[in-house]
């Protein structure tokens, strides 16, 4: 009998030293990745990381598995093209708020419509931080910026409204000050058929330090966010005494009595997870969407292979060229 190794977070950590400002959040969010990946199991082999650019796009250099830094913006189709040669590889994208909602918004879209079966984790501290603290598109209206020195005019951007416009089948939310929380989404996420998508609520220090402070310090968390567990009320508060109650056709956060006057989250029903997104004075983390039975893409383009394979004989590169409309010049 052959023993199975035991894999633990020194497997998935590569020789490179991590270069990243002292005190960046992304240093957490790497560190539970690692320890979630060797708690899934599968070997640095059957794993591949993909990144776009930006600070958390550094990440591939710092696993121990396969991985490819990519171009601003397009780790999506790098990622599906990998998934679709190699459909056994567990696939992770790592971008960010610039990169993945601004000038990759198109190609993030088209990756969650398609429910490709890999996990996107999207780094969001509101800000471009390798560029050097310019606005991004989830900063908050008003904010100073070397790039809107009279404060940002924009409305932000909703990465939980822009996955479930997209059709996703699967979005969490967690945050870099709370490992144990990171690992379990990271874990269910791997787990889940399809196309996940994790935003981490991460600081950065140097452009936009404490932006999620009230939401990820352990002094005020428990008094605004709320952990969602489906199947359970959404209960919050240090002393668990406030919740969310439906009013008006919206989540309103109170006190309460007995938790059957809460809300119960189902992560499946779309009308919640719309009222969840526009929550404001309390945020929501944990898995807040998750549909399953979907089509997954790469399945269904392998599936369809394997169909016209067995009712025509593999073709030849040559015959595809001289088919159908063609000339000479």
């Amino acid at each position: 009998m052959t023993d199975i190794k035991k894999l633990t977070k020194k497997d998935f950590a590569s020789d490179q030293e991590v270069k990243w400002c002292p005190g960046c959040g992304d240093y957490a969010i790497l560190s539970a990745a690692q320890m979630a990946m060797a708690q899934i199991g599968k070997e640095p082999s059957q794993v591949a990381v993909i990144s776009g650019i930006g600070c958390s796009s550094r990440f591939p250099y710092y696993m121990s598995t396969y991985g490819m830094h990519s171009i601003h913006g397009r780790a999506p189709a790098f990622a599906t093209g990998l998934k679709l040669q190699n459909p056994d590889l567990s696939v992770w994208m790592i971008t960010g708020d610039g990169d993945g909602l601004s000038i990759g918004g198109n190609h993030l879209a088209h990756i969650i419509r398609r429910n490709v079966n890999i996990n996107i984790i999207l780094f969001n501290n509101e800000i471009y931080g390798l560029t050097k603290g310019q606005y991004s598109p989830t900063s908050q209206k008003g904010l100073n910026t070397k790039s809107t020195p009279y404060g940002s005019v924009d409305r932000p951007f909703s990465p939980l409204k822009f996955a479930m416009g997209a059709g996703s089948t699967f979005f969490a939310r967690t945050m870099d000050t709370d490992p144990k929380h990171m690992i379990e989404v990271f874990k269910a996420a791997d787990a889940h058929e399809g196309c996940s998508v994790i935003e981490v609520y991460q600081n950065c220090v140097i452009f936009n330090d404490k932006v999620h402070d009230k939401f990820t310090n352990r002094s005020t968390r428990d008094d605004y966010t709320v952990r969602v567990e489906a199947g359970k009320p959404m209960v919050f508060g240090k002393d668990k005494s406030k919740g969310l109650k439906l009013e008006d056709f919206a989540l309103k956060s109170c006190e309460f009595k007995d938790e059957s006057e809460l809300v119960v989250h189902d992560p499946s029903k779309g009308s919640l997870v719309h009222m969840l997104s526009e929550l404001h004075d309390v945020v929501p983390m944990g898995i807040l969407n998750q549909k399953s039975g979907e089509a997954v893409y790469d399945q269904d383009v392998h599936a369809q292979i394997d169909d016209v394979l067995a009712k025509k004989e593999k073709g030849k590169i040559e015959d595809l060229l001289y088919t159908g409309d063609v000339w000479e010049v």
